[in-house]
């Protein structure tokens, strides 16, 4: 028996799984599908910001909620580094930063350590969540995928 509360089901899940490829694939390509990320400030030697422990990656999922889909992150600085913010540096901050320094002697770390207290650090957007053409291209595809299946049922379905 066909059930369009399955198809929809369906919908919403394959939705989740391809935004999801394609949001994990945004981290390979350092950008929002073609729109690349602004590079690191110094050490461009260490690659991506985004991509120096992973940790943001791994974390970000989503989840079909209601009539949609969502993605979150576990990480607290993920909707900074999508969206764009302002950070202040802090005096436990600046002990983090000497802490790293004096575990890696990285001197991205001793530079950061050196900032003075209230410094206000920009981070520009490097989105890697988030709508747009392709995202709204990849909704649409999986929509008429699971239409087309779908489709095929019931035609199956009347001509039994």
């Amino acid at each position: 028996m066909l059930d369009a509360n399955k198809l929809k089901a369906d919908i919403l899940d394959d939705m989740r799984v391809d935004l999801s490829e394609e949001f994990d694939r945004n981290f390979e390509r350092k950008g929002f599908f073609s729109d690349k990320w602004k590079p690191r400030a110094h050490d461009y030697s260490r690659g991506s910001l985004l991509m120096v422990s992973g940790d943001m990656r791994k974390a970000t999922q989503g989840e079909v909620s209601g009539n949609g889909v969502r993605f979150s992150s576990a990480m607290p600085y993920t909707n900074l580094h999508n969206e764009d913010g302002k950070i202040t540096v802090t005096a436990k901050m600046k002990r983090y930063f000497w802490a790293k320094f004096m575990q890696t002697k990285d001197e991205s770390w001793r530079r950061m350590a050196l900032m003075k207290v209230g410094k206000v650090i920009t981070m520009p957007e490097r989105r890697f969540i988030g709508d747009g053409p392709d995202t709204q291209r990849i909704i649409r595809e999986a929509i008429d995928r699971n239409l087309q299946q779908f489709n095929t049922q019931l035609t199956d379905f009347l001509r039994q």
